[in-house]
């Protein structure tokens, strides 16, 4: 078995805007694996200033992940714990090596075209006129789950915007998730949680940054309506480090993001402790090429999860590899007349 990678840049279409700044382009790594003429390919999806191995060796443990690829996937997966990007490329490049089909990683009725999967369109941030936009843009389109971004503009607008939608759609007919990607002080985190609860929203992610476990917990017992953990789960490696870390936060969800955690055995293993303590999951890409969120998708429809998960169709690109994803009202499908451009 031979193995190699190659560093691609995904540019968006428009900046797109987070808490954390302003995006234009977003790197990516595939891992090209190649045996008795078949070959394999993966995504390690890193976003740089968010993903625990954003560091300074990172091509150097991609090279050496492809040096020592006879390792075979489940030690190469266990030598790469704190690389979980690079882990999921592993894996990801092992399933569709030994897959009939390259793209078919997991064949169910999801990649046959009979079944789809529910998700939330996504509102990024921007001026309250351009999030306006896009609001009445996925409510057009059918999605009955809509997730915005909070956090970087006027807080007094963000209230304005989800007055707009609520204003016209009731909670049975458009769930309202927000993200507010760790934007809230531990002191006005509740204040602000109390003047959102008017608009019964579904859940809050991160309302405040990671690392805070104590203000943490104490703002999950507390909280007027549910919070999700995103950023929290980042650089958690171990199984007793998770347990441990729902056991003292006690969220109500958990945001589960395969290039960050570890691909699909690492997202498992926080599933199975999620479901021990009764929290609640969804699974939610990453701003991976459609190579990357081919596979989460394939891999999500089979965890059989009735909430709408967070996966996108990479309609942000404008390099973007062409596949056979599509979205229509509000679902993702697996359109096989639509062929792959790699």
């Amino acid at each position: 078995m031979k193995a190699s990678y190659q560093k691609y840049l995904l540019e968006f279409k428009r900046p797109s805007g987070t808490s954390r700044g302003i995006m234009t382009e977003k790197e990516t790594w595939f891992i090209t694996l190649e045996e008795n003429g078949k070959k394999g390919i993966g995504e390690c999806g890193i976003l740089r200033g968010l993903s625990a191995d954003d560091r300074d060796d990172y091509e150097e443990k991609l090279q050496w992940a492809c040096n020592n690829i006879h390792l075979g996937e489940k030690a190469l997966w266990e030598a790469l714990l704190e690389f979980p990007s690079i882990q999921f490329g592993i894996e990801m490049a092992f399933q569709s090596l030994k897959s009939e089909n390259s793209y078919i990683l997991f064949p169910s009725d999801f990649t046959t075209n009979k079944s789809s999967i529910a998700i939330n369109g996504l509102v990024w941030m921007g001026e309250s006129s351009f999030m306006k936009q896009q609001i009445e843009e996925k409510l057009a389109d059918g999605f009955n789950c809509i997730k915005l971004k909070i956090g970087a503009i006027d807080f007094e607008k963000e209230l304005e915007l989800l007055q707009f939608i609520r204003s016209h759609f009731s909670p049975e007919e458009i769930e309202i998730r927000v993200d507010a990607n760790g934007a809230f002080t531990s002191t006005e985190a509740l204040d602000k949680l109390n003047q959102l609860k008017q608009f019964e929203l579904h859940s809050i992610e991160q309302p405040i940054k990671n690392g805070n476990i104590k203000e943490m917990a104490q703002l999950c017992k507390v909280t007027p309506f549910p919070i999700a953990l995103d950023e929290e789960l980042i650089g958690v490696f171990s199984l007793e480090e998770k347990e441990k870390l729902l056991h003292e936060i006690k969220p109500q969800y958990i945001i589960l993001k395969p290039s960050f955690i570890g691909g699909f055995r690492g997202t498992q293993e926080w599933i199975s402790l999620a479901d021990k303590y009764n929290i609640g999951w969804w699974i939610t890409s990453a701003l991976e090429s459609n190579i990357g969120l081919n596979a989460i998708a394939q891999w999500t429809f089979l965890q059989n999860s009735k909430m709408p998960q967070g996966l996108g169709t990479g309609a942000l690109y404008t390099n973007n590899i062409d596949c056979p994803l599509e979205v229509k009202n509000g679902k993702l499908w697996y359109n096989n007349s639509k062929g792959w451009g790699l």
